[in-house]
């Protein structure tokens, strides 16, 4: 069944307390190496702000080098797939995590 902008807008509300929410979380995780996410989507994007929270949730430093000043979309590519591949080696699943 096609989803319709009405189902979009009901679901709007929760969609945005979820991402409220995992953001004050990321951000109180992140404030101890100085680092904020203010919109998930964009912050992230560049992989340097996730691999700064999963290095302060694992306490354990990326295996692979990765790019510190990411200004090519490849490079911020292979940022977060330095990230995958280190939750890969830790052995964290990924459960209903998307893309969109």
């Amino acid at each position: 069944m096609p989803v319709t902008e009405k189902d979009l807008a009901e679901d709007a509300p929760w969609k945005k307390i979820q991402q409220n929410t995992f953001t004050r979380w990321c951000n109180e995780h992140l404030k101890c190496v100085n680092k904020r996410i203010g919109n998930l989507q964009t912050d992230l994007s560049d992989g340097l702000r996730l691999i700064a929270l999963l290095e302060v949730l694992s306490q354990k430093r990326m295996y692979r080098k990765y790019h510190q000043r990411p200004t090519f979309r490849q490079m911020q590519l292979e940022n977060v797939s330095v990230a995958l591949e280190f939750l890969d080696h830790e052995s964290i699943k990924l459960v209903s995590i998307g893309s969109s």
